[in-house]
């Protein structure tokens, strides 16, 4: 069908006429066939001038239009008339040639996206006159002023096969972003050259990122990019499994990555990491994955147990982190004479126990590590004890043997007469002293 299209020649014909209605027009149409009755060529243009838009915009847009119409209407004067002929495929290429330059972007957007789906169709023996002029377009559109025009055109070319790789590295190269990219992604036409090319021309960060999405990047492509040390492109290429990237690459990244957040998750999760890369990448990862790396099944032994060690001391160390935060608030609290028990039964319903446990220790005048160890022992009366000696009520009391310390309802030490401690302060004392040796 397309052969027959793009073969249509304009020419002043003579054919007999049938009367088409469309709308309130009603407009003799050529038949093919010829006959003395016809309209001629000018006697048509003539008729067209004086069609209401409805009619004219209804004949751009059928398939079943004479060419020489078609040819006609490319140069009307409304522009919803020219884009509906640059989107009809039975348009002559004579008149897509017209229609390239058009005023409007609308009508150069859709003969863009004509063109470019129409061009796998096109048999590989049809006439070199058609073909150079069809190829010619398309160069035009990919240098049209404005850059929405060529990007419809670049995305609509890029997976194909059919168009000449000049143009498709012409996209390529383009300083739009929107224009670049779908090409860069994903074009099977751009060789390892070709990209490395465009990154060394500096494009935009989204077209570096699309080039390390693409299906397959080569080592060279991979290295190209990581010398730019953009942030978004060299993390999409490390969550890029698709992506070869050297070893000696992987450890250029981990020198630089302690400070690029974005960097340490894609970068724990290469397979191609280096031993000494693993053991720099452990110093500066979060503890989730520090213990990705420890998972591995392809380290020696050494470097596993440097692992579980750094995993353990930076779970103290964030520990540490923690109980000095939950100090300083309790600190504060005291200061302003707001540690009482509603502060502290808030912490322990909230499962708060750094908090609960350093309030304990300032309240009682105690080492944080005996109230932990009291804590710890899950002894009904030693933590009822410890609560009277922090000066907190026995509900309170009960809640720390219930939720912080997690002793069982049946083994509770309860209240004496609904609120009083159940035991003498000597006795609690002497439970307290217990601890201390």
């Amino acid at each position: 069908m397309l052969k027959n299209m793009l073969k249509r020649k304009i020419a002043p014909m003579t054919s007999s006429s049938k009367e088409l209605t469309i709308g309130s027009s009603h407009l003799p149409v050529p038949v093919a066939g010829g006959g003395d009755g016809g309209l001629d060529y000018a006697a048509q243009t003539k008729l067209l001038a004086g069609a209401d838009l409805s009619a004219r915009l209804l004949l751009a847009q059928s398939q079943e239009t004479m060419p020489e119409i078609l040819y006609f209407l490319a140069g009307d004067q409304e522009a919803e008339v020219r884009q509906a002929v640059a989107a009809n495929p039975a348009t002559p290429v004579q008149a897509d040639k017209m229609l390239v330059d058009d005023a409007d972007d609308n009508v150069r957007g859709d003969l863009a996206l004509k063109i470019a789906r129409l061009l796998p169709d096109m048999p590989d023996d049809e006439q070199e006159k058609v073909r150079e002029l069809t190829f010619d377009m398309l160069k035009r559109l990919a240098s049209d002023q404005l850059p929405r025009v060529r990007a419809l055109l670049s995305e609509e070319l890029k997976s194909s096969r059919d168009v000449p790789v000049t143009i498709i590295r012409q996209l390529a190269l383009d300083v739009a972003a929107i224009v670049a990219t779908p090409v860069l992604e994903y074009s099977p036409l751009l060789s390892d050259a070709d990209l490395m090319e465009v990154i060394a021309a500096g494009c935009a960060d989204e077209a570096l990122s699309a080039i390390a999405r693409r299906s397959e990047v080569s080592e060279d492509v991979a290295d190209a990019v990581v010398a730019t040390f953009d942030v978004p492109a060299v993390a999409t290429l490390l969550a890029n499994k698709k992506a070869s990237v050297r070893e000696a690459t992987l450890d250029k990244i981990a020198e630089n990555a302690a400070d690029v957040q974005s960097w340490h998750e894609p970068l724990t999760m290469r397979p191609e990491l280096s031993i000494r890369a693993v053991r720099r990448v452990a110093g500066f990862v979060a503890s989730s994955l520090l213990e990705v790396l420890a998972e591995r099944n392809d380290l020696d032994h050494e470097t596993t147990r440097f692992l579980t060690k750094r995993l353990k001391d930076r779970i103290a160390e964030s520990e540490g982190e923690v109980q000095a935060e939950e100090r300083e608030q309790a600190m504060v609290l005291d200061q302003r004479s707001l540690l009482d028990d509603e502060a502290m039964e808030e912490a322990i319903q909230a499962g708060r126990n750094d908090f609960v446990l350093e309030a304990l220790a300032l309240r009682s005048e105690l080492d944080p590590k005996v109230v932990r160890k009291i804590i710890m022992s899950s002894s009904p009366k030693t933590i009822t004890a410890l609560a009277w000696k922090a000066n907190l009520s026995m509900r309170t009391a009960i809640q720390l043997q219930s939720r912080t310390a997690r002793i069982p309802p049946k083994k509770l030490l309860n209240a004496r007469h609904g609120t009083d401690f159940p035991e003498t302060g000597d006795k609690m004392l002497q439970h307290l002293k217990k601890m201390l040796r």
